[in-house]
């Protein structure tokens, strides 16, 4: 009896809380509410239609707009090199500077230059003295050919007065006049006639000395235009010591400080020109419909905010495969058809440019509007 009134109420107990938990199930297995069952139908039919309506749109932009992230910034970059060897003895800019066509970057020590030149200009004055006594000599051997042909003149009076004598002897009676003065006539026509002969080869003479000295002056002229073509040279050597910006930008990779020595052809820095464009290289298959004055929107990775706009302005007549270091050879070994990429030049209109540290290098992502 105590064991029975002791399980009693514990079994009751038990019963009231299973009751209340069967009755708590009951309440949730109970049916949802129709308004509910329709708000829920409705979203998922609204996420669907949201879902075709973005991947129609999607689809619709995608035939609209040509778009490639190979693509980067250009700008015309002009690499600075010396024409002479020297020491550096200034240097007048520093990196990212901006600078001016004609202003002076960087000078070379002139002073070897200096000298030569000045060297140059003192051979010029002794070609020039060479040339002023050549020409004299010039006028002197003409006034020789004047005073031989002078001495013609005379020589050929006197023989012509000699042969009238001697005709005047022969035309006489010999009894008239001595053997011994019609001898002495002869002999002198004949010796009129040498001495013409003399001064006519007098005058040859001259004539020859004439044109040595007329040839020495001419040698000595071309001497002193050589001395003036190396006064010319020395000064345009002087002038590659002082080097110039070939145009306006701003400097970069300078590889160079003072007092180094620097050769012809070596690289020292590059100039940028401000302006740049935009080499973008789309795949073989997408320049179907890319034409030149399409309309651009171009978004510069480092600079996402604005997007800049600009127009296709030409497309290269070759892959860029094609104009690569190592070409590839498709008659040799096994071919791999690999799908082509063409370089696109896109300029940019946008004034906003002025107003962004765009660099060339820098990745850009441009879309072509193909379709109006």
């Amino acid at each position: 009896m105590p064991r029975d009134m002791d399980d009693g109420p514990p079994a009751k107990r038990h019963g009231s809380g299973t009751e209340h938990t069967r009755d708590e199930d009951r309440q949730d297995e109970a049916p949802a509410s129709p308004w509910r069952r329709r708000l829920l139908i409705g979203g998922g039919a609204l996420a669907g239609v949201l879902l075709l309506a973005g991947g129609g749109w999607w689809w619709w932009q995608s035939r609209l707009w040509e778009s490639t992230d190979d693509a980067f910034l250009e700008a015309h970059v002009t690499r600075v090199a010396p024409q002479v060897a020297g020491r550096v003895a200034e240097l007048l800019v520093d990196d990212n500077q901006r600078v001016e066509a004609g202003q002076l970057l960087l000078r070379i020590d002139p002073r070897d230059f200096e000298v030569a030149l000045q060297n140059a200009r003192a051979r010029h004055g002794s070609a020039a003295a060479q040339v002023a006594e050549a020409g004299a000599q010039v006028a002197v051997r003409r006034a020789a050919i004047g005073q031989a042909q002078a001495n013609v003149v005379i020589a050929e009076a006197d023989l012509e007065n000699a042969e009238t004598s001697l005709r005047r002897f022969r035309s006489v009676d010999p009894r008239a006049v001595t053997q011994q003065a019609r001898d002495d006539a002869e002999a002198q026509s004949r010796s009129a006639r040498a001495r013409v002969e003399a001064t006519r080869q007098e005058v040859a003479a001259a004539e020859a000395q004439a044109a040595a000295a007329e040839a020495q002056r001419r040698a000595a002229e071309a001497a002193l235009r050589e001395a003036e073509a190396a006064i010319t040279n020395a000064e345009l050597q002087l002038s590659y010591a002082s080097i110039a910006a070939p145009v306006a930008g701003r400097i970069a990779n300078r590889g160079v400080e003072t007092g180094n020595y620097v050769t012809p052809g070596q690289a020292l820095l590059s100039v940028v020109e401000p302006t740049v464009w935009v080499t973008a290289n789309f795949k073989e298959t997408q320049l179907r419909q890319i034409r030149p004055g399409q309309a651009v929107d171009v978004k510069v990775d480092a600079y996402p905010d604005p997007v800049l706009r600009g127009r296709v302005d030409g497309i290269q007549r070759g892959t860029g495969a094609r104009f690569s270091v190592l070409p590839a050879q498709n008659a040799t070994g096994n071919y791999v058809k690999i799908t082509q990429r063409v370089p696109v030049k896109i300029v940019l209109d946008d004034d906003r440019v002025r107003d962004l540290p765009l660099s060339p290098g820098l990745s850009v992502v441009p879309s072509v509007r193909v379709r109006d």
